[in-house]
């Protein structure tokens, strides 16, 4: 497990986070990263979680690290820009994620990236997981739009999904892995969960039969009208046709 320290001559420290507050958010990323890792939802050092602070600087689990693994003292802060602050462990390789969804997001606190085995599949198989299929799915994350490939650990990832992230909280990277973003660690947990169990769900059915159809319009709108007497929120690309046709 990385303990490396991150390199920050120009690093400062800022105020306005209280240490019960930083304390609490380290144990919230180990209990999230263990709960990935037990679900297979990242395996060896893949993935990484963050969540932001009352004064915007950002916890984030450290380079090279087993998620399921973590302990409090090995999560790292970091500022908008990435850059660790104080004597903390070197960042996560793909900072530059998290720090694109909270520039682009001013509402979320936690980002979630991992690579869910039959989500990842369909993107190498081209399967559009923004079909409407499963009307929990509808009416929560709604579809999940497909961002076209990019270098991992490079700021061609941040730009790739920058877009798609103003309108959906389920992003899925093409070739590589998710990103899941949400008012907490457990929300963004949760859009990851379903968005897997969707995958696994459209696997097997393409197995089954070689394909599927969607729900019909007058359906998936009759399901959209439900969100708001469930008092749903969140961003969902069903309700705002943003990255679809017509």
């Amino acid at each position: 497990m990385s303990t490396a320290r991150g390199n920050t001559p120009h690093a400062h420290e800022p105020t306005g986070a209280s240490e019960d507050e930083m304390q609490r958010g380290r144990r919230a990323l180990c209990e999230i990263g263990k709960l990935c890792y037990s679900r297979n939802l990242i395996v060896g050092a893949d993935g990484n979680l963050s969540m932001r602070l009352s004064d915007n600087t950002i916890l984030i689990t450290p380079a090279g690290a087993m998620k399921g693994f973590l302990e409090p003292h090995h999560i790292t802060r970091v500022d908008m820009a990435g850059r660790v602050i104080g004597d903390g462990p070197r960042a996560s390789t793909e900072t530059g994620i998290h720090t694109t969804a909270y520039t682009v997001r001013p509402d979320i606190r936690a980002v979630v990236h991992a690579h869910p085995p039959h989500a990842v599949a369909l993107t190498l198989a081209d399967v559009d997981m923004q079909m409407p299929i499963i009307p929990e799915v509808v009416v929560t994350i709604g579809g999940i739009p497909t961002a076209n490939y990019a270098t991992p650990g490079t700021h061609e990832l941040g730009d790739s999904i920058r877009d798609l992230l103003r309108c959906s909280d389920s992003v899925m990277m093409r070739s590589h892995g998710s990103i899941t973003v949400g008012d907490n660690l457990m929300d963004a947990f949760k859009k990851l969960d379903m968005l897997e169990h969707t995958a696994r769900i459209l696997y097997m059915t393409h197995t089954l039969r070689g394909g599927l159809d969607p729900l019909p319009p007058e359906a998936v709108e009759k399901l959209l009208r439900t969100r708001k007497i469930l008092g749903v929120t969140g961003m969902n690309t069903l309700e705002n046709r943003c990255g679809l046709d017509g």
